[in-house]
């Protein structure tokens, strides 16, 4: 007989000597086991969907850094929110490709009433008024150097910048935003943009803070998507994240949510699960993570080398976010998400 059999049963009575007769395996025998006892699930709820617009008509524009992401006309903006819609995404997130042309040193174009974003908004909402609308608060698409607040020389203006932020969420919320993602890191932004929305009688409009939002080298891709990249002078470190701080992130946060903040964002998600899990915990209100356009482009690289699967890969990295305390994820992959799961 093998020697192997012959052990076996010592073998089982030392596992269930040392396990006490609990086999965890047993919970995750099949298919209809692990679901029933699966601890965090994803769901369409879940999920915001970034979009770039552009200017004109015609066929949208592939953004070259990310695969399968493109720009999209104000039309194709608004097919996107019926897709959102019939796919029961919440709500869409907006992101202007300015021209280059209307860009300069204040970023002045962002409280033009007639700015990209602005007909973007008030076209989706006509058309499509049960999605909910996001839109970033700050200046970097619309700067010709490339930074979210007011430049002068070498240094970022924080005083300054948050005027020209409050002005510009106000120009937004009339437009139709639902939702005001300062996303600049100035300080003391949030309290005056809620000021100056209650004070232009929008105070329903909802302020989605990106509190622990890190320089990192993840955005990469999205600067190309919406043209600041090649402008951009320097970099951010004065005033977004350095990526070393937990304990930094906490106190920005728990500032926001003082300042009038709903809801507070981690950016990026997948490196800083951490941040997202302690901010969720310990602050106990509504905390989003952003799968940056970089966590994005290098899931869908490997998977376009073959290196993973790229499905796989995909809803792994979601429900990552939300078994680490997510309320939701602002995703590129948020549609072929939503697709995957109504046909569970």
């Amino acid at each position: 007989m093998d020697q192997r059999s012959d052990a076996l049963p010592l073998i089982s009575e030392r596992i269930d000597a040392v396990t006490g007769g609990l086999r965890m395996r047993r919970l995750r025998q099949a298919d209809w086991t692990r679901r029933l006892v699966r601890e965090t699930n994803l769901a369409v709820d879940d999920l915001i969907w970034p979009i770039f617009v552009r200017e004109g008509d015609g066929e949208a524009e592939p953004v070259p850094s990310m695969p399968g992401v493109f720009r999209l006309s104000i039309v194709g903006c608004v097919e996107a929110a019926r897709q959102a819609r019939d796919l029961g995404i919440p709500v869409i997130a907006l992101f202007p490709y300015t021209d280059p042309q209307r860009r300069d040193e204040t970023g002045s174009e962002a409280l033009n009433e007639g700015n990209l974003v602005c007909r973007a908004s008030r076209a989706i909402k006509s058309a499509v008024p049960e999605v909910g609308i996001l839109c970033d608060v700050a200046l970097d698409p619309y700067t010709s150097h490339g930074h979210d607040g007011v430049m002068r020389g070498d240094r970022i203006l924080n005083d300054e910048s948050v005027e020209m932020l409050s002005r510009q969420a106000v120009v937004q919320a009339r437009s139709g935003c639902d939702i005001i993602g300062p996303s600049d890191m100035m300080d003391g932004r949030v309290a005056c943009i809620r000021s100056a929305l209650d004070s232009a009688g929008l105070r329903d409009t909802l302020i989605m803070a990106y509190s622990a939002k890190y320089a990192s080298a993840f955005y990469g891709p999205f600067r190309d998507a919406v043209g600041s990249g090649a402008m951009l002078r320097g970099d951010k470190r004065t005033y977004q994240m350095d990526y070393g701080n937990s304990e930094e992130a906490l106190r920005e946060a728990a500032q926001d949510i003082a300042e009038g903040a709903d809801m507070i964002m981690v950016k990026p998600g997948m490196p800083y699960l951490d941040i997202v899990g302690r901010l969720a915990r310990e602050l106990g209100v509504p905390t989003f993570a952003y799968q940056t356009s970089g966590e994005y482009s290098m899931i869908m690289a490997a998977a376009q080398n073959g290196w993973l699967d790229g499905e796989k890969a995909m809803m792994e990295s979601l429900a990552g976010f939300k078994r680490a305390g997510a309320a939701g994820i602002l995703s590129y992959f948020s549609p072929r998400v939503a697709a995957r799961l109504g046909t569970r």
